[in-house]
């Protein structure tokens, strides 16, 4: 057993030799496992640790704390592009531009696309939350094992518009009438509410979730390697031409453009929102403004 962390901590690495599983572990509990912009650095790197890695053949993906994950961390929304204009000058704008916006959101979807791509069998152990990226990932992943009670979601389509995340796989996963529903309202749904629908693996019991998750790694780590390669390839090449057909390139141009959108009287603003009152008192009012009581 080898382990090893990055991101001051925040996303942890084991590989168990003997069943060939390496787990990724993201390790920020006190915010529900989100992440920034070196949290997500540092999983990819893991990932890429367990791509290079001819003795592992699963990856399991999971939260501390009982949490997937609550996707990018919108403490600081802007901090994603990064400080300055590129030549080390201060900026000139406290927004960052279009082009900024429209590089930095190819590369992060990247990393999407390359997690639902990946050549190892990827399981999720989801619990608590997956929402944003976190929701993203659960359902990328070839396996997933979610608690009936987790909530799942897109609420920030709430304050940057229901053009956000990967379109095509919502889509594809979920259904256009789910996809639309979710990406439209930014409701948190319980996972129980999906499971007559299939879009996990397994639906069960939260204190079963961590077992039934390992479960399945050891289950898929039996296969052979290169058998499990080749599928996952022949996976993608069967999305690609039947569902996706390059609709990825949506996702990042629609992102990057929903990040620079213009509020009207009485619309939420999220960012002008928590520059006034902080981050907490931000998603309270926010929630606050999206509620409306069912007749």
């Amino acid at each position: 057993m080898t382990a090893s962390s990055a991101a001051d901590g925040r996303v942890r690495y084991q590989v168990d030799d003997d069943r060939r599983i390496a787990t990724i572990t993201l390790n920020n509990p006190e915010r529900r496992n989100s992440y920034d912009a070196t949290m997500r650095e540092g999983l990819a790197r893991f990932l890429d640790e367990v791509a290079a890695d001819d003795d592992i053949t699963v990856v399991l993906l999971r939260g501390e704390g009982g949490v997937f994950s609550t996707g990018a961390d919108m403490n600081n929304a802007y901090g994603w592009y990064g400080e300055g204009n590129g030549n080390g000058a201060a900026p000139k704008k406290s927004r960052p531009s279009q082009r900024r916006r429209l590089t930095v959101d190819r590369k992060s979807f990247d990393f999407y696309h390359e997690f639902l791509g990946f050549p190892k069998v990827t399981v999720a152990e989801v619990g608590g939350f997956a929402l944003g990226g976190g929701f993203e990932m659960a359902l990328m992943a070839d396996i997933a094992v979610v608690a009936r009670d987790a909530g799942l979601g897109m609420p920030a389509t709430r304050f940057l518009g229901p053009a956000l995340g990967s379109l095509h796989m919502f889509f594809h996963r979920l259904g256009p009438v789910l996809a639309r529903r979710l990406l439209l309202t930014g409701d948190i749904v319980e996972a129980g509410t999906l499971e007559h629908l299939g879009v996990f693996t397994e639906t069960c019991e939260p204190g079963q979730v961590t077992a039934r998750a390992r479960y399945w790694a050891e289950k898929a780590a039996k296969m052979p390697a290169d058998g499990v390669v080749i599928a996952k390839e022949a996976f993608r090449l069967v999305e690609q031409s039947q569902a996706y057909q390059g609709e990825e390139v949506a996702s990042y141009l629609f992102h990057a453009f929903g990040t620079n959108l213009q509020f009207a009287d009485g619309e939420f603003n999220f960012v002008k929102t928590r520059a006034e009152h902080g981050t907490r008192e931000a998603f309270r009012l926010r929630d606050e403004h999206f509620h409306v009581p069912e007749p």
